[in-house]
């Protein structure tokens, strides 16, 4: 009888989706931001996301190879695409004129300190992109915010709106501004978006509830009231469209939960319109999902479904019979 059964350990549910089919639809849907950063930073753009990419993957690849040594090929991980994801992703938030190599440098971080060293991909507790994005902010701080280059000299919009200063919209909604590499036209973001969202890659509870709870907080707290063209600045400058969906929405680092998903993206929206309107810079997405990040276990703990069978505060919900063995007991 016992050859009938089969033990094995959750999840029991299988799903048609693997990783790598899941990257490489992350990987096509960026394809128009990584394109448009071209188009409109020049050759330059496309080497810093090629040096980011060579990185990322060069770094997984011989941390494999250290670790596993001669199985190294039975247990290599850089197939799946994620490495791939991780610089391309980088290369998208990082502006056009940083030195090469500390570009490099970014992608070593990410893939060895926030991803390997904590158990590789569906391990890390933070978006490494991100990660390193952040890291290279604090120890290349200069670098990081020139945005200066051939195309465009002078501010990014949403400093220029910060200082008080008009922009023109049509410009950031198109992208012709200074700015990171992927994060300047939000038509080319949402056409990706779009895409991972007719695939069903992800869906709309974290980048909706994300950008609600930002345009209501703009609303209440920017000292501009529902102004459109304020609130239309405010959502097409900086990162917040490549934040919002490709970022966000990572699988490892956002919450499982239904209602975590929501409570992550109000919690996003709220972070970064702090630290957009009363914090001394103008850009706030990457610190704002790094600390949504840090939070995951606790919004998961506090959002976790109640197992069934049970009630909010324990009680069982069955047969009399059962509450009385569980008052017994």
């Amino acid at each position: 009888m016992s050859e009938l059964f089969k033990v094995s350990s959750n999840p029991h549910i299988r799903s048609k989706a693997t990783t790598n089919g899941l990257m490489f639809a992350v990987i096509a849907a960026l394809m128009p931001a990584a394109g448009f950063g071209i188009y409109n930073f020049g050759p330059r753009a496309l080497a810093v996301i090629l040096v980011t990419i060579v990185s990322t993957v060069l770094t997984e690849a011989l941390f494999g190879l250290c670790k596993y040594k001669k199985d190294f090929l039975n247990n290599m991980t850089i197939t799946d695409l994620s490495a791939v994801v991780t610089g391309l992703l980088l290369a998208l938030n990082l502006p056009v004129g940083i030195p090469l190599w500390i570009a490099a440098v970014g992608g070593v971080f990410a893939i060895l300190v926030v991803k390997m060293l904590f158990g590789g991909l569906g391990q890390n507790f933070m978006n490494p992109a991100l990660g390193a994005r952040c890291f290279l902010l604090i120890s290349f701080p200069a670098a990081m915010i020139d945005f200066t280059c051939d195309a465009y000299t002078g501010a990014t919009p949403l400093a220029a709106l910060k200082a008080g200063e008009p922009v023109n919209v049509l410009d950031m909604v198109i992208g012709r501004t200074a700015g990171t590499i992927g994060e300047t036209s939000v038509i080319a973001l949402l056409f990706g978006a779009c895409v991972l969202l007719l695939l069903g890659v992800i869906d709309l509870r974290i980048p909706g509830s994300y950008i609600a709870a930002f345009t209501l907080f703009v609303i209440l707290f920017g000292g501009h009231g529902a102004d459109p063209a304020y609130l239309s600045a405010q959502l097409s400058g900086g990162g917040l469209m490549l934040g919002a969906f490709f970022m966000a929405t990572d699988y490892v680092t956002r919450p499982i939960t239904v209602k975590g998903q929501y409570v992550f993206g109000i919690f996003l929206g709220l972070m970064t319109g702090i630290f957009r309107i009363f914090g001394p810079g103008a850009e706030g997405v990457s610190y704002a999902i790094i600390l949504g990040n840090l939070l995951v276990p606790l919004i998961e703990k506090i959002t976790k479904p109640a197992a069934f069978g049970y009630r909010k505060g324990g009680k069982y919900r069955g047969s009399t019979y059962g509450n009385k063995k569980r008052e017994k007991a």
